[in-house]
């Protein structure tokens, strides 16, 4: 799964290519409502429906060959460019951060460059998971508890960004939560950057497997893990617990606590729209050609719809059609601190408490009507940062004080 970082010219051809593919379907789409209008009343059987064809596809046909001919063309031009266009130094992690979130599923099954690849981070740098690197990447051993007590190890924390974003971006507004804890915790902060477009259970996966060698290879005694989460990324961690659960791999039995910032526990309504329009726009023949652009959004996107965790929650299942919650009962993980923070646009608890713009708040905080899905964090370790949105979680500074709080 790992890839070595794509060059500028690599990324460059990997749009042209999602250009070309994007260029063929909505010509495709337009195809075939041409052909549906055109065709007549479908009560008649459609009676102009082979003369509409036969008159469009020389038309249809010479998009597609000039669309692939300028791929061709393009592709070309840009394997001159090399070196120049590489060191060319452009800030483009959020913008391939926010691809990979909307339709990073296809770049991954396509090899498209733009794809992102799990990685574990310092700095916006990826790490080399051996002793050797490590130790050079994080030479100061963790501070003792006290003077008196020598330094037992390493505190590990490792912070795992939300859907359509990247490691650099838990730092805003001046505050990164990592940072932030080294300095007032002595913990040791390590990065999460992956593509939020994948099944949210096939990252976990993968980023159980990665935790496993991160542990193996620290270069000191680990003390303890800490997962500190936001939005998509408190589900990817939970899946990769119950991966490691399931596997009995060894990190799972260093990990103390899991904290989970705006995550879609129960899922965001955004999505379940998503997928009410996807519905709509199929209840006419002439609209029909259209779902296929909802289609376009990942499998990251869907899962979203009611919080998937797990393989069962999505595979054998049409991830487009509507349907009912398809989650069973997933407990927190025994043993482990498990926190939970919403944000509420609300000024101040009420009867009408809105949610952070994308996350109601009792999503968040892991509460459901069902019992058997009901994630219990406990009300102690529940708590609402009012007058904030989505993205205020990460620089604000009462979620960071609640965060001193009530961390081990």
């Amino acid at each position: 799964m790992h890839r070595p970082r794509p060059s500028l010219v690599d990324q460059l051809r990997g749009a042209t290519k999602l250009a070309v593919v994007a260029t063929l379907s909505v010509t495709d789409i337009v195809e075939k409502m041409h052909h549906t209008i055109g065709g007549g009343p479908e009560v008649l059987g459609k009676p102009f429906e082979s003369a509409v064809k036969l008159l469009t596809a020389p038309t249809y046909g010479a998009i597609r060959s000039v669309t692939r001919g300028v791929g061709a063309g393009l592709d070309a031009a840009l394997s001159t460019l090399g070196l120049a266009l590489d060191q060319a130094g452009a800030e483009r992690g959020p913008v391939l951060a926010a691809l990979n979130g909307v339709i990073g599923d296809y770049l991954e099954e396509t090899g498209n460059p733009l794809a992102i690849s799990m990685r574990l981070c310092k700095d916006g740098a990826p790490l080399e998971l051996s002793p050797d690197a490590l130790l050079a990447a994080f030479p100061a051993v963790s501070p003792a508890a006290s003077p008196e007590e020598p330094a037992r190890g390493d505190r590990l924390l490792v912070l795992v960004h939300g859907s359509s974003m990247e490691d650099r971006q838990w730092r805003r507004g001046g505050h990164d939560h990592g940072a932030s804890l080294a300095a007032d915790r002595g913990l040791v902060p390590i990065y999460l950057r992956y593509n939020s477009g994948l099944h949210v259970s096939q990252n976990g996966r993968l980023f159980a497997a990665l935790l496993e060698r991160l542990v193996a290879a620290w270069p000191r005694a680990v003390v303890d893990l800490t997962l500190l989460t936001h939005s998509m990324g408190g589900l990817v961690a939970r899946s990769a617990i119950h991966v490691a659960e399931a596997e009995g791999q060894a990190w799972r039995s260093k990990l103390s606590a899991l904290v989970t910032l705006g995550t879609p526990h129960h899922g965001a309504p955004l999505e379940r729209g998503g997928n009410w329009i996807d519905t709509l726009l199929g209840v006419s023949r002439y609209s029909a050609p259209l779902v296929r652009l909802g289609q376009l959004r990942s499998a990251g996107v869907t899962d979203l719809r009611y919080g998937n965790v797990l393989d069962a929650h999505w595979e054998g299942r049409d991830r487009f059609a509507h349907g009912g919650d398809p989650r069973g009962a997933l407990a927190l993980p025994e043993g482990v601190t498990c926190v939970a923070i919403a944000a509420s646009l609300s000024a101040a608890p009420g009867p009408a408490l809105s949610g952070d713009g994308l996350v109601p708040v009792d999503s968040a905080l892991g509460r459901h009507a069902d019992p058997q899905l009901e994630l219990d964090f406990g009300e102690a370790r529940r708590w609402i940062a009012y007058g904030a949105n989505h993205l205020d979680l990460l620089s604000s500074a009462a979620v960071y004080a609640k965060l001193l709080e009530l961390l081990p």
